[in-house]
């Protein structure tokens, strides 16, 4: 069984080297067959909260999915919190945490609690340890009386709070989310934007469509044709980007 919330491993020698704070990408390229979904992309990124804003197709998602290692790129370097992601997956899976748009590609055990205690394997807790810090996050999120409940039967606000709960839980440095709040309705949406640029203390990029989300971060990426047209502070890079598309 697969884990796409990357579990933390047991500690050993660490190929990354010592964290570092901040993403980081030089002259990055991604290709599929013979398009090229980012074109020599060089970031920066070194706020708390990231959003990467654009229409669909100009390269959000691919950004994550590189720096999360899922996606290769064709050329330049990539440096994720000091790892670079094809040298050192493992190193990467301890630090960082993705969040998929839709919470049923992540829940993987039966129950509620199994799914979040899950997430904790191999990080060196002991039993009683995470069903303690298993406890009290369900209870600190209003999931407590869903304890028992079967994973998937839960609404659809509630499995994506699991499903960000999953990632959280293990307090990775960073966190990488793809569309977090698309499938949620207002108050969902609104619940999952205080949980990740609240509640999260490290740092967190996020690609998306939700401008409200996008505002509530410190630094905005405009993507377009899959190269960066603006970077900057979200409330210029948002109005821009509605005035553009009146």
């Amino acid at each position: 069984m697969s884990d796409r919330r990357h579990p933390r491993r047991p500690a050993g020698p660490d190929p990354a080297g010592p964290a570092a704070a901040g993403v980081h990408l030089a002259h990055v390229s991604v290709e599929a067959g013979d398009t090229r979904i980012l074109d020599d992309v060089s970031l920066d990124l070194d706020a708390r909260r990231v959003a990467v804003i654009g229409v669909n197709g100009s390269g959000k998602s691919t950004l994550l999915r590189v720096l999360d290692g899922l996606v290769r790129p064709v050329s330049g370097t990539v440096r994720v919190h000091g790892i670079d992601p094809a040298a050192a997956p493992r190193a990467l899976r301890r630090r960082v945490g993705f969040v998929f748009t839709d919470p049923d590609m992540q829940i993987i055990m039966p129950t509620v609690h199994e799914d979040l205690a899950f997430s904790l394997r191999g990080t060196g807790l002991s039993r009683v340890q995470i069903a303690e810090r298993v406890d009290g996050w369900l209870a600190d999120h209003g999931l407590a009386h869903r304890r028992d409940a079967p994973a998937h039967s839960l609404s659809g606000g509630q499995k994506q709070l699991l499903a960000i709960g999953a990632v959280l839980i293990r307090r990775p440095d960073l966190v990488l989310a793809d569309e977090p709040t698309t499938m949620l309705d207002l108050p969902n949406a609104r619940r999952v934007t205080r949980l990740l640029v609240e509640e999260h203390p490290g740092q967190i990029v996020i690609a998306t469509h939700d401008l409200d989300l996008a505002a509530r971060c410190d630094l905005a990426v405009r993507f377009a044709a899959g190269r960066v047209v603006d970077i900057g502070a979200p409330a210029r890079l948002i109005a821009d980007y509605r005035a553009e598309w009146r």
